[in-house]
């Protein structure tokens, strides 16, 4: 098992504030989801401690993270979501996490993708509607939330995807994957 405090105490070293109590948030969302839906609990509110631990890193350390880990970075990646990928890989090589189901959950909490797992699209989810997130449409997130994560990972994803075209950036191809394989696999059961 993990050290759910040493990763309490370790946030509050290396996040702002602001980035820190949104951390806490965004754990106890899919600590409430995973309860909600029957994913584990443990490895959800882990996973929502840790999910944007390199989130105010430099992104030449978060690169270099990145390719230790073995890979390297879309190049639909916008600056904005390295963390994801650098979270994951630092949480491997630096804090020994093996766990996969943790490190995907990670790793796919900005872009999605397709075919994720029940843990991942909960650690998605509870980043979109966590405590101290004020957008337009959070209450609607939250609500459809509570009903189907499907339902509010559809929302979120057309929200996204509609922003970055509007102004004029790339989509990042999980996400568009994600988008595309929710659309395949959950709108034709309604």
């Amino acid at each position: 098992m993990y050290n759910t405090q040493q990763y309490i105490d370790l946030i509050s070293r290396c996040l702002s504030k602001k980035r820190f109590i949104h951390s806490l948030n965004v754990a106890d969302s899919a600590l409430e989801l995973a309860k909600k839906y029957g994913a584990d609990e443990y490895k959800a509110y882990i996973s929502g401690i840790l999910h944007d631990i390199m989130k105010e890193e430099q992104l030449n350390l978060q690169k270099m993270y990145i390719e230790r880990n073995g890979e390297s970075p879309n190049p639909y990646m916008s600056k904005s979501v390295y963390h994801q990928m650098s979270g994951a890989a630092y949480c491997r090589l630096e804090l020994g996490i093996e766990d996969k189901e943790i490190l995907n959950a990670i790793r796919y909490h900005t872009t999605g993708r397709r075919g994720m797992t029940l843990l991942e699209k909960v650690v998605y989810t509870a980043d979109f509607i966590s405590a101290d997130r004020q957008y337009p449409d959070v209450e609607m997130m939250r609500e459809k939330a509570q009903s189907s994560l499907e339902d509010a990972m559809l929302y979120s994803l057309k929200y996204t995807i509609s922003d970055l075209i509007s102004k004029g950036l790339p989509v990042h191809t999980d996400t568009v994957e994600c988008y595309n394989w929710i659309l395949e696999n959950y709108e034709k059961e309604k």
